[in-house]
């Protein structure tokens, strides 16, 4: 559930994808949230990244191999259709560097590609993953970098320059669901996996996680760094919960949110406040609160 990133709207814009393929924008004011825009797709939508350089614009992909590019500002779409992959694609993401405007997308049939949303085609393949692939994420700190986590239980790093991979994290003997970059350390990444554990990675030094967060009790879904505490993050889980962590502390459970009523599949952390998560699940449901340890001085 990513937040629209550009400040220069009134309010807060995120999206809610649901499995049966619509893609619904939604404006948080005063009164509380209200649908802006909805999007139908002949497929499951499993995930979507708003544009850096344009507030209306965004990518979601789906369960057919494809990218879709969307405009909020207009209510039909979507502008174009990108099919390469040749299985679900299950993760999108577009580079937070401003020098470059570029989507990589992560899909099921191993492959991590790279886009330019101006161009109709593909720019790279990346091959190397010996399982689906369920979550890529660019580096915040450096240009043409970027994660990928797999089922074949690898974290890697990739540069753009180069098709072959930098770094391969053996980073859990389970499926990795999730991964995310820190943003106040280039050097330090978070996986979550279906072994219920979160770990983290300096890229220093492989050999063994710097931190390891256990609690939930089903597959981890998403983790999420916090954009405005450095050792703060969030993890949602197949166990119903939503769980916020800071792993600098000897007990490192922040808190534990349960709201759904079905697996939680979705989250993100404010960019605006530093007090607001929004998460999604099974339920259909959406969820904008501020939990309690983000609302106490650290």
């Amino acid at each position: 559930v990513p937040w629209q990133v550009q400040k220069h709207v009134l309010d807060f814009f995120f999206f809610f994808s649901l499995g049966c393929g619509t893609l619904l924008i939604l404006d948080q004011n005063e009164s509380g949230l209200r649908l802006f825009r909805s999007f139908d797709w002949n497929d499951g939508l499993f995930d979507v990244t708003w544009s850096e350089n344009n507030e209306h614009v965004l990518v979601t992909c789906s369960g057919d191999g494809s990218l879709q590019l969307w405009d909020t500002a207009k209510a039909a779409g979507p502008l174009q259709v990108y099919k390469e992959h040749t299985q679900e694609v299950y993760s999108v993401d577009w580079s937070q560097t401003r020098g470059e405007q570029l989507v990589v997308s992560g899909s099921w049939d191993q492959t991590v590609k790279l886009w330019d949303p101006t161009v109709g085609k593909s720019l790279c393949t990346f091959r190397g993953h010996e399982s689906v692939i369920y979550s890529t994420i660019w580096s915040p700190h450096i240009p043409g970098c970027f994660a990928s986590a797999s089922g074949d239980q690898t974290l890697r790093i990739w540069d753009v320059k180069s098709t072959g991979v930098r770094i391969v994290v053996p980073a859990h003997q389970a499926e990795i669901l999730s991964c995310d970059w820190c943003k106040y350390n280039e050097n330090l990444l978070v996986t979550g996996a279906v072994d219920c554990s979160l770990r983290g990675w300096d890229l220093r030094n492989i050999r063994q996680p710097v931190f390891e967060l256990l609690g939930h009790t089903y597959a981890i879904r998403r983790v999420k760094f916090s954009p405005f505490h450095a050792s703060v993050l969030a993890s949602c889980s197949y166990d119903f919960t939503v769980r916020f962590w800071n792993f600098s502390k000897p007990d490192p459970l922040l808190e534990t949110v349960e709201h759904h009523t079905e697996f939680t599949c979705g989250l993100d952390l404010s960019l605006q406040s530093p007090t607001q998560v929004a998460d999604c699940a099974w339920d259909e449901t959406i969820k904008i609160y501020d939990p309690v340890c983000l609302t106490m001085p650290a």
